[in-house]
Protein backbone atom coordinates (compact mmCIF):
# COMPACT_ATOMS: atom_id res chain seq x y z
CA UNK A 1 0.00 0.00 0.00
CA UNK A 2 1.43 3.37 -1.06
CA UNK A 3 0.76 6.91 0.03
CA UNK A 4 -1.13 8.19 -2.99
CA UNK A 5 -3.88 5.56 -2.61
CA UNK A 6 -4.40 5.71 1.15
CA UNK A 7 -8.17 5.70 1.78
CA UNK A 8 -8.65 5.82 -1.96
CA UNK A 9 -7.57 9.48 -2.44
CA UNK A 10 -4.47 11.25 -3.73
CA UNK A 11 -4.91 14.36 -1.62
CA UNK A 12 -2.57 15.05 1.36
CA UNK A 13 -3.43 12.69 4.21
CA UNK A 14 -3.54 13.52 7.91
CA UNK A 15 -0.58 12.45 9.99
CA UNK A 16 -2.74 9.95 11.92
CA UNK A 17 -3.62 8.09 8.71
CA UNK A 18 -0.03 8.09 7.53
CA UNK A 19 1.09 6.70 10.91
CA UNK A 20 -0.74 3.39 10.44
CA UNK A 21 0.46 3.11 6.85
CA UNK A 22 4.04 3.72 7.96
CA UNK A 23 3.83 0.87 10.47
CA UNK A 24 2.72 -1.52 7.70
CA UNK A 25 5.75 -0.78 5.49
CA UNK A 26 8.03 -3.69 4.72
CA UNK A 27 11.40 -2.99 6.27
CA UNK A 28 14.67 -4.69 5.39
CA UNK A 29 16.30 -6.95 7.92
CA UNK A 30 17.95 -5.02 10.73
CA UNK A 31 15.79 -1.87 10.37
CA UNK A 32 13.26 -1.03 13.05
CA UNK A 33 11.90 2.23 11.62
CA UNK A 34 11.81 3.47 8.06
CA UNK A 35 14.13 6.35 7.22
CA UNK A 36 12.82 9.84 6.73
CA UNK A 37 13.81 9.76 3.06
CA UNK A 38 11.77 6.62 2.53
CA UNK A 39 8.76 8.18 4.23
CA UNK A 40 9.09 11.19 1.94
CA UNK A 41 9.36 8.93 -1.11
CA UNK A 42 6.59 6.44 -0.15
CA UNK A 43 4.00 8.98 0.97
CA UNK A 44 5.16 11.93 -1.15
CA UNK A 45 5.37 14.29 1.75
CA UNK A 46 7.83 16.98 2.67
CA UNK A 47 10.77 16.75 5.03
CA UNK A 48 9.01 18.45 8.01
CA UNK A 49 6.00 16.10 7.79
CA UNK A 50 8.25 13.05 7.31
CA UNK A 51 10.25 14.04 10.43
CA UNK A 52 7.07 14.44 12.44
CA UNK A 53 5.79 11.05 11.23
CA UNK A 54 9.09 9.36 12.16
CA UNK A 55 8.97 10.94 15.63
CA UNK A 56 5.45 9.58 16.16
CA UNK A 57 6.59 6.09 15.10
CA UNK A 58 9.32 6.21 17.73
CA UNK A 59 7.14 7.55 20.55
CA UNK A 60 3.95 5.49 20.11
CA UNK A 61 3.34 2.48 22.43
CA UNK A 62 3.81 0.05 19.55
CA UNK A 63 7.38 1.29 19.02
CA UNK A 64 10.15 -1.16 19.99
CA UNK A 65 12.58 -0.39 22.81
CA UNK A 66 15.04 2.33 22.20
CA UNK A 67 18.09 0.03 22.66
CA UNK A 68 17.01 -2.03 19.64
CA UNK A 69 17.01 0.94 17.33
CA UNK A 70 19.82 0.99 14.82
CA UNK A 71 21.19 4.56 14.75
CA UNK A 72 22.54 4.07 11.23
CA UNK A 73 19.06 3.50 9.74
CA UNK A 74 17.19 6.26 11.52
CA UNK A 75 17.24 9.94 11.10
CA UNK A 76 17.38 11.82 14.38
CA UNK A 77 14.51 14.17 14.78
CA UNK A 78 15.37 17.63 16.02
CA UNK A 79 14.19 18.27 19.55
CA UNK A 80 11.71 21.09 19.72
CA UNK A 81 13.21 24.15 21.31
CA UNK A 82 11.48 25.11 24.52
CA UNK A 83 10.59 28.79 24.63
CA UNK A 84 12.45 30.70 27.27
CA UNK A 85 10.25 32.22 29.95
CA UNK A 86 9.84 35.93 29.64
CA UNK A 87 9.99 37.80 32.90
CA UNK A 88 7.55 40.64 33.31
CA UNK A 89 9.09 44.08 33.23
CA UNK A 90 8.54 45.91 36.46
CA UNK A 91 8.71 49.70 36.10
CA UNK A 92 11.34 51.42 38.20
CA UNK A 93 9.58 53.55 40.82
CA UNK A 94 12.61 55.84 41.10
CA UNK A 95 11.95 59.02 39.07
CA UNK A 96 14.41 59.84 36.35
CA UNK A 97 16.91 62.56 37.31
CA UNK A 98 16.36 65.92 35.74
CA UNK A 99 19.21 67.06 33.53
CA UNK A 100 20.02 70.74 33.81
CA UNK A 101 21.46 72.24 30.62
CA UNK A 102 24.92 73.72 31.11
CA UNK A 103 25.23 77.46 31.24
CA UNK A 104 26.78 79.06 28.18
CA UNK A 105 30.47 79.80 28.59
CA UNK A 106 31.60 83.24 27.63
CA UNK A 107 34.07 83.38 24.80
CA UNK A 108 37.44 84.42 26.10
CA UNK A 109 39.82 86.07 23.69
CA UNK A 110 43.14 84.20 23.58
CA UNK A 111 45.99 86.06 25.17
CA UNK A 112 49.26 85.72 23.33
CA UNK A 113 52.65 85.76 24.96
CA UNK A 114 54.52 89.06 24.94
CA UNK A 115 57.33 87.62 22.87
CA UNK A 116 55.00 86.12 20.23
CA UNK A 117 55.27 88.11 16.98
CA UNK A 118 51.94 89.43 15.76
CA UNK A 119 50.89 88.47 12.23
CA UNK A 120 51.58 91.25 9.74
CA UNK A 121 48.62 93.33 8.72
CA UNK A 122 47.56 93.00 5.09
CA UNK A 123 49.40 95.55 3.00
CA UNK A 124 47.30 98.07 1.15
CA UNK A 125 48.15 98.70 -2.45
CA UNK A 126 49.50 102.16 -3.22
CA UNK A 127 47.32 104.55 -5.16
CA UNK A 128 48.39 105.31 -8.73
CA UNK A 129 46.43 108.44 -9.49
CA UNK A 130 49.38 110.76 -8.58
CA UNK A 131 51.26 109.21 -11.50
CA UNK A 132 48.73 110.80 -13.84
CA UNK A 133 49.49 114.25 -12.45
CA UNK A 134 53.21 113.60 -12.83
CA UNK A 135 52.84 112.24 -16.34
CA UNK A 136 50.84 115.15 -17.77
CA UNK A 137 53.53 117.85 -17.58
CA UNK A 138 56.24 115.32 -18.44
CA UNK A 139 54.25 114.26 -21.49
CA UNK A 140 53.96 117.87 -22.71
CA UNK A 141 57.68 118.60 -22.26
CA UNK A 142 58.87 115.30 -23.75
CA UNK A 143 56.48 115.50 -26.68
CA UNK A 144 57.47 119.04 -27.59
CA UNK A 145 61.19 118.27 -27.19
CA UNK A 146 61.15 115.20 -29.45
CA UNK A 147 58.97 116.87 -32.05
CA UNK A 148 61.27 119.91 -32.05
CA UNK A 149 64.40 117.74 -32.33
CA UNK A 150 62.76 115.80 -35.14
CA UNK A 151 62.21 119.04 -37.02
CA UNK A 152 65.92 119.92 -36.65
CA UNK A 153 67.01 116.48 -37.93
CA UNK A 154 64.84 116.26 -41.06
CA UNK A 155 61.58 114.87 -39.69
CA UNK A 156 58.52 116.80 -40.89
CA UNK A 157 55.27 116.68 -42.82
CA UNK A 158 54.87 113.59 -45.01
CA UNK A 159 52.05 112.18 -47.13
CA UNK A 160 51.92 108.44 -46.26
CA UNK A 161 49.13 107.61 -48.78
CA UNK A 162 50.07 109.21 -52.11
CA UNK A 163 47.63 108.45 -54.90
CA UNK A 164 45.16 107.02 -52.37
CA UNK A 165 44.56 109.93 -50.04
CA UNK A 166 46.66 112.85 -51.22
CA UNK A 167 45.27 115.31 -48.69
CA UNK A 168 46.23 113.09 -45.74
CA UNK A 169 49.47 114.20 -44.09
CA UNK A 170 51.26 113.49 -40.85
CA UNK A 171 54.29 114.94 -39.07
CA UNK A 172 56.81 112.10 -38.82
CA UNK A 173 58.46 113.78 -35.83
CA UNK A 174 55.74 112.31 -33.54
CA UNK A 175 57.22 108.85 -34.09
CA UNK A 176 60.12 109.79 -31.81
CA UNK A 177 58.21 110.41 -28.54
CA UNK A 178 55.74 107.63 -29.24
CA UNK A 179 58.43 105.05 -29.99
CA UNK A 180 61.21 105.91 -27.55
CA UNK A 181 59.21 106.90 -24.48
CA UNK A 182 56.50 104.25 -24.86
CA UNK A 183 59.08 101.50 -25.14
CA UNK A 184 60.96 102.86 -22.13
CA UNK A 185 57.80 102.80 -19.98
CA UNK A 186 56.86 99.28 -21.14
CA UNK A 187 60.36 97.86 -20.57
CA UNK A 188 60.40 99.44 -17.10
CA UNK A 189 57.10 97.75 -16.29
CA UNK A 190 58.34 94.34 -17.47
CA UNK A 191 61.53 94.72 -15.44
CA UNK A 192 59.80 95.62 -12.18
CA UNK A 193 56.81 93.26 -12.50
CA UNK A 194 58.85 90.14 -11.63
CA UNK A 195 56.43 87.93 -13.59
CA UNK A 196 58.61 87.21 -16.62
CA UNK A 197 61.54 84.83 -17.23
CA UNK A 198 64.95 85.93 -16.04
CA UNK A 199 66.30 86.58 -19.55
CA UNK A 200 63.36 88.82 -20.39
CA UNK A 201 63.68 90.64 -17.08
CA UNK A 202 67.39 91.25 -17.59
CA UNK A 203 66.87 92.49 -21.17
CA UNK A 204 63.98 94.73 -20.07
CA UNK A 205 66.13 96.21 -17.30
CA UNK A 206 69.01 97.32 -19.51
CA UNK A 207 66.87 98.36 -22.46
CA UNK A 208 64.60 100.42 -20.17
CA UNK A 209 67.58 102.21 -18.66
CA UNK A 210 69.04 102.78 -22.13
CA UNK A 211 65.74 104.09 -23.49
CA UNK A 212 65.34 106.53 -20.61
CA UNK A 213 68.95 107.70 -21.07
CA UNK A 214 68.42 108.24 -24.81
CA UNK A 215 65.24 110.17 -24.05
CA UNK A 216 67.11 112.41 -21.64
CA UNK A 217 69.92 112.99 -24.16
CA UNK A 218 67.36 113.86 -26.82
CA UNK A 219 65.78 116.48 -24.60
CA UNK A 220 69.20 117.94 -23.74
CA UNK A 221 70.24 118.06 -27.42
CA UNK A 222 67.05 119.82 -28.46
CA UNK A 223 67.24 122.49 -25.78
CA UNK A 224 70.94 123.15 -26.45
CA UNK A 225 70.35 123.49 -30.19
CA UNK A 226 67.30 125.67 -29.64
CA UNK A 227 69.14 127.91 -27.19
CA UNK A 228 72.04 128.28 -29.65
CA UNK A 229 69.69 129.27 -32.48
CA UNK A 230 70.67 126.28 -34.62
CA UNK A 231 68.17 125.56 -37.37
CA UNK A 232 69.72 122.28 -38.53
CA UNK A 233 71.25 119.67 -36.23
CA UNK A 234 74.77 118.34 -36.84
CA UNK A 235 75.09 115.18 -38.90
CA UNK A 236 75.96 112.90 -36.00
CA UNK A 237 72.84 114.00 -34.07
CA UNK A 238 70.74 113.55 -37.21
CA UNK A 239 72.22 110.06 -37.72
CA UNK A 240 71.48 109.01 -34.16
CA UNK A 241 67.92 110.38 -34.20
CA UNK A 242 67.19 108.75 -37.57
CA UNK A 243 68.17 105.31 -36.20
CA UNK A 244 65.90 105.54 -33.15
CA UNK A 245 62.66 104.22 -34.78
CA UNK A 246 64.51 101.16 -36.14
CA UNK A 247 66.21 100.51 -32.78
CA UNK A 248 62.90 100.80 -30.90
CA UNK A 249 61.24 98.35 -33.30
CA UNK A 250 64.03 95.81 -32.80
CA UNK A 251 64.07 96.08 -29.01
CA UNK A 252 60.27 95.87 -28.80
CA UNK A 253 60.15 92.71 -30.93
CA UNK A 254 62.98 91.10 -28.92
CA UNK A 255 61.33 91.91 -25.57
CA UNK A 256 57.97 90.55 -26.73
CA UNK A 257 59.69 87.29 -27.77
CA UNK A 258 61.57 86.92 -24.47
CA UNK A 259 58.45 87.56 -22.41
CA UNK A 260 56.73 84.56 -24.02
CA UNK A 261 59.61 82.11 -23.50
CA UNK A 262 59.65 79.60 -20.64
CA UNK A 263 63.37 79.47 -19.90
Amino acid sequence: MTAPTINGTRYPQPIEDLLSAARDLDLPDGEVFPSRNRLMREFRIGAPKAGELLALLKTTPDAPPVDTIDPATTDPAPAPAAPEPVLPVVPDPTPAPQITPPEPVEQVAPVSRPDTPAPPAPARSAVVWPVVLLALPAFVAIWSGWVGLGGLTGFGIVHPLPGIWDSFSINSAITLPIGVETYGAYALYVWLSGRVPERARRFAKWSALGSLAIGALGQVAYHLLEAAGVTSAPWWITTAVACLPVAVLGMGAALAHLVRTHD
